[in-house]
């Protein structure tokens, strides 16, 4: 019902960097892409991830609605600056991609068990 996909960049160990997310319309508004993000944050080999990155258009309100949700969540800040802007990256063809910073993230998980 739904797919995550991810990776942590060997520039920037301490990040786990969301490629994509998505949930078939069926599972929508039940938290799945959530649940994912956690999921695949409690993996072994992500022990020591401090903050998750994604980057994001400003009129992509589901995925800013998940990851200031997640934010809320964990009890930790989300910045977003621009990463790929429209001009300069996309030559006016493309919307500029937000980046979002979430973290510091707490240590031993972010699931709402662990973090109250």
């Amino acid at each position: 019902m739904g797919w995550v996909s991810g990776y942590r960049p060997p520039s920037a160990p301490d990040d786990f960097f969301v490629w994509q997310v998505a949930v078939a319309e069926a599972a929508r508004g039940q938290g799945l892409a959530g649940r994912m993000i956690e999921a695949l944050l409690a993996r072994a080999e992500n022990a020591g991830v401090a903050h998750l990155i994604t980057t994001v258009t400003d009129d992509n309100r589901a995925s800013w609605a998940l990851f200031e949700g997640l934010a809320r969540k964990w009890r930790v800040s989300l910045h977003k600056s621009a990463r790929f802007e429209r001009d300069a990256h996309f030559a006016g063809a493309h919307a500029t991609e937000w980046q979002a910073r979430i973290g510091p993230l707490p240590t031993g998980g972010t699931s709402s068990e662990e973090n109250g």
